[in-house]
């Protein structure tokens, strides 16, 4: 087993890690979204819900890699948390993307039809958003607080990190954002927080993750 993957272990979900400073965050990202719901802007709310659901999918396969192998995850989050949920997931990374989705999707321009320097903008948006996240986990790998112990997911390798780790992310976020009906968001948002949910539980159970 890594050390890295060790050193993960050993905190996961450790309550004994608790920091007060949570409590504000959490009450920053529930601020966020009810200030999108009070002006009724559902298209950043769903948005911002399934870039969170999709990180919680990438978050589930990653802590099945490292149970079916046994030496480390893709990613992992050893270093100083509050909690840690799952060994690549702490508490302050989800909060975080639990509202990236929606500042992500502020940007958008209004026209998704609207091509910019030739390119459909949402196909732009999407590249060059999950390229600055790539930016920002080689720093946060530089600096320990995310680990990578395979060198096809490395800073060496950053490719598969842009594809398999944020580009669908953005894909999928701003798909939702662009759908003309409410319901249809609820659906798609239902059934990706629902794999989520489904999949942590019987993973669980199983003391897969």
């Amino acid at each position: 087993m890594a050390e890295s993957a060790r050193q993960a272990l050993s905190i996961l979900r450790d309550g004994s890690q608790f920091q007060w400073y949570v409590i504000p965050l959490f009450a920053l990202v529930v601020y966020v979204y009810a200030t999108e719901v009070e002006r009724r802007n559902w298209n950043l709310v769903f948005a911002g819900l399934a870039y969170w659901g999709m990180d919680w999918f990438n978050e589930i396969w990653n802590s099945l890699v490292f149970h079916f192998n046994g030496y480390a995850p893709v990613w992992g989050a050893p270093a100083r948390t509050a909690y840690l949920i799952l060994i690549g997931l702490n508490i302050e990374i989800t909060f975080m993307f639990a509202v990236a989705g929606i500042a992500f999707g502020k940007m958008l321009p209004a026209d998704k039809h609207q091509r910019v320097l030739g390119v459909n903008n949402r196909l732009l948006f999407a590249v060059v958003g999950a390229a600055f996240c790539v930016f920002v986990e080689v720093l946060l790998n530089a600096v320990g607080a995310l680990t990578w112990e395979y060198s096809w997911w490395s800073a060496g390798a950053p490719w598969l990190i842009f594809l398999g780790g944020y580009l669908h992310f953005f894909l999928v976020s701003f798909w939702v954002h662009d759908m003309e009906k409410v319901r249809s968001k609820i659906i798609t948002v239902g059934t990706i927080l629902g794999v989520d949910v489904l999949a942590l539980v019987v993973f669980g159970l199983l003391g897969w993750i």
